[in-house]
């Protein structure tokens, strides 16, 4: 029975790091159905930011500040650092191609990520960088049940990322902001006809979904201690398989293999048309007769229906 709650424990673990990753592949896509396969890499440069965290307090066995505040200021960094890279590469990689056609901005993903990747080997070196996680956070401060050890670290991992999670599903479903990303998800250019400022909305979805990109790394660096160069490649590969296996959406908690697309989906508020109206029509002798579809219409109005708004 040990063996199997340490497996499951273990299984939990990683399944959160993939999780947090997941979720940004899955943002990106359904607001601008952009596979953004530099994702991985944003994780690895996360988990870089947290080993020079830790080298910039003193190195793992001597830390100059307590740990909290290691802790602390390596998920914060992190998490800003990283989210702040992916706004960088929303606005000079991926904006430019919007309209572009889709295998346009999917190449262009691709060169992101060799160029993550390449740099990262170019400035930090092919070598292995170590977290010695034990000299800082203790092995015997997890939990230690006859076989059954947990140490602290992949405690800590499954509780933010359990926190992280329901963060993110409040954002999106309970916020302005959330609402407004709903929106560009389902119809950007009736979002923006709306008043919705859409390049704001998809810069912040890219900085929420990288974000959370950076703070998995330092969780995998934590728990699994080594990182590199091309760690993000296969991790991004792992969480891509979870997203499209648990639906790539913005509407989370939507259940396995559902789309982004399908209609009615946006909370608190929905793009419906509620009037289409004639004005005075100004017949032509030559078109009196003609049908209504192809009468002059000057003015169509479109309206922002909200939460309690349900009639039909």
């Amino acid at each position: 029975m040990h063996k199997f709650i340490q497996e499951l424990v273990n299984g939990l673990t990683t399944g959160s790091v993939y999780a947090l990753i997941a979720l940004g592949y899955s943002m990106v896509y359904g607001i601008l159905k952009l596979l953004n396969f530099a994702h991985g890499d944003l994780f690895m440069v996360g988990a870089f930011i947290g080993y020079f965290v830790i080298q910039w307090f003193g190195g793992p066995a001597a830390l100059s500040v307590p740990v909290p505040i290691v802790l602390l200021v390596m998920f914060v960094l992190a998490g800003g650092g990283v989210g702040a890279l992916g706004v960088v590469i929303e606005r000079f990689a991926y904006r430019p191609l919007r309209d572009a056609p889709r295998i346009a901005p999917l190449i262009t993903a691709l060169g992101v990520s060799f160029f993550l990747e390449n740099t990262a080997l170019l400035f930090f070196g092919a070598s292995y960088h170590i977290y010695n996680t034990s000299d800082f956070i203790p092995f015997s401060s997890g939990i230690h049940i006859g076989a059954l050890d947990i140490d602290m670290a992949r405690i800590m991992v499954i509780v933010l990322s359990v926190v992280l999670m329901i963060g993110l599903r409040l954002i999106v479903n309970r916020t302005q902001l959330g609402r407004q990303m709903r929106a560009v998800a389902t119809d950007r250019e009736a979002a923006e006809m709306l008043g919705i400022n859409v390049d704001y909305t998809i810069a912040a979805t890219f900085f929420l979904g990288s974000a959370l990109a950076g703070v998995s790394g330092v969780m995998w660096g934590l728990v699994f201690n080594s990182v590199w160069n091309y760690m993000g490649f296969l991790a991004g590969l792992k969480a891509f398989t979870a997203a499209v296996v648990g639906g790539i959406r913005l509407d989370l908690g939507s259940g396995p293999g559902r789309s982004a697309d399908r209609p009615g989906r946006i909370v608190h508020h929905r793009l419906r048309l509620l009037h289409l109206h004639q004005s005075d029509r100004v017949r032509d002798p030559d078109r009196s007769h003609a049908p209504a579809s192809q009468r002059p219409v000057s003015c169509r109005r479109y309206e922002l229906a909200g939460p309690l708004d349900r009639r039909r």
